[in-house]
């Protein structure tokens, strides 16, 4: 009986990681667009679709699944909780919370984005979470960006999640907007660790903006396999 079980069990689990929309080839599948939708109603769906739509295709194109998506929706002000994670596999949202943006991308309402050293702005698109360290903001995440001109760079200007004081509430109440980072998507030092250990080792991140020109430039959002394959290619050498 225990045996049966145990087969049961792991026939179960194939079955969950085979058929997960999250996993599966070709385009993002409508079920998962729809229950995470429901488990993240204030989360722009231009936004959701967009990280679906790149993620999969960086999928198709030779990048290993994940098992979490964060989605930073910089539509949002920097007073609302605009960063969701999820975990693809239980089509579940496992954490909502305020994240902030660089310096020189706004004040309450990031508006302009930079793939520059030194512009202490936020960054667009998509990224793939490295590894975990020890740095002068304590435990904070590397990530690599993967859309050329847009956030590639962000190793270089090392952009990081981490935890800082100034990503706070409290600060809206005195300046109409929480801190600011020098381009980094800081959090809480409350959550911090949560999000580090859910996106660290090879998770997605996707910060979407409705700006035109990386919508009509992104080779994730338009999905050019040559390019694509390419990126991830040089990202795995």
């Amino acid at each position: 009986m225990l045996t049966f079980l145990r087969r049961l069990l792991l026939t179960s689990a194939t079955l969950v990681a085979v058929s997960s929309p999250a996993f599966a080839a070709g385009k993002p599948s409508p079920v998962l667009f729809t229950s995470l939708a429901h488990a993240a109603p204030e989360l722009n769906p231009q936004a959701l679709k967009g990280a679906l739509n790149a993620m999969q295709c960086a999928v198709n194109n030779g990048a290993r699944p994940s098992r979490h998506l964060a989605i930073i929706d910089y539509s949002q002000p920097s007073t609302a909780r605009r960063l969701w994670i999820f975990d693809l596999s239980r089509q579940k949202l496992v954490l909502r919370d305020l994240v902030a943006h660089g310096s020189n991308s706004g004040e309450n309402f990031a508006t302009q984005f930079s793939n520059r050293e030194g512009s202490y702005q936020s960054s667009l698109g998509l990224f793939r979470t490295q590894e975990s360290y020890e740095g002068t903001h304590g435990y904070s995440l590397r990530m690599d960006g993967l859309e050329p001109g847009f956030n590639d760079l962000a190793r270089d200007r090392a952009i990081v999640i981490h935890a800082a004081d100034y990503v706070n509430p409290l600060w809206s109440k005195r300046q109409g907007r929480i801190g600011r980072s020098q381009g980094c998507p800081a959090v809480r030092p409350q959550v911090a660790k949560q999000v580090i250990d859910k996106l660290k080792d090879g998770q997605f991140m996707f910060s979407w903006y409705p700006d035109q020109r990386w919508l009509k430039s992104s080779p994730y959002l338009n999905c050019q396999p040559q390019q694509v394959a390419s990126i991830l290619s040089s990202h795995a050498s």
